[in-house]
């Protein structure tokens, strides 16, 4: 007996509950890449960040609906020119959620989870390095003391999640 209020929520007409599985094998994927990596404490929100931006990246670059284990890595070199620094990453995601968004209807769980992925990349701002500070600008010690700036989540979890497919 499902849960009241959950009767037609995600479920398929006949009220079973549709489970969203590429969306958690994607983000199981973006996980696992990130902890090889060792780049970040997984309960940072920079690690949420980089997790969530390959998370997209994986589950929106799947056009066939048929990620793998096996696929995985073939998909390396895909998943890295995506991420890549001169890419236009943001604008692509834009594009691929509004092909998957279906005209009339609800969305799919898996893209439900998505949208809610990419609208916490896009509203959340985590302050960082300033990497567009001028060099030589002054005397910087250390990494805490040099110029940070609030910046949107995904500029930050992008090129994690770009240099944690490369140690993969």
């Amino acid at each position: 007996m499902q849960h009241r209020g959950h009767e037609s929520r995600g479920g398929t007409d006949d009220g079973e509950l549709t489970v969203p599985m590429a969306w958690l094998y994607a983000e199981y994927i973006a996980d696992e890449l990130l902890r090889t990596g060792d780049l970040m404490p997984p309960t940072s929100f920079e690690f949420r960040a980089g997790r969530d931006a390959l998370a997209l990246t994986v589950f929106l670059s799947d056009t066939d609906g048929e990620l793998s284990g096996i696929r995985v890595i073939s998909q390396l070199e895909n998943w890295l020119s995506l991420t890549a620094y001169d890419q236009p990453w943001q604008d692509w995601v834009r594009e691929r959620m509004a092909e998957l968004t279906a005209p009339s209807g609800p969305p799919s769980a898996d893209l439900a989870l998505a949208a809610d992925a990419w609208r916490w990349l896009e509203e959340t701002e985590l302050l960082a390095p300033d990497l567009d500070a001028v060099p030589g600008g002054g005397a910087v010690v250390g990494e805490d003391e040099g110029p940070k700036v609030w910046t949107p989540a995904w500029r930050l979890g992008l090129p994690l999640g770009h240099l944690a497919i490369h140690l993969f």
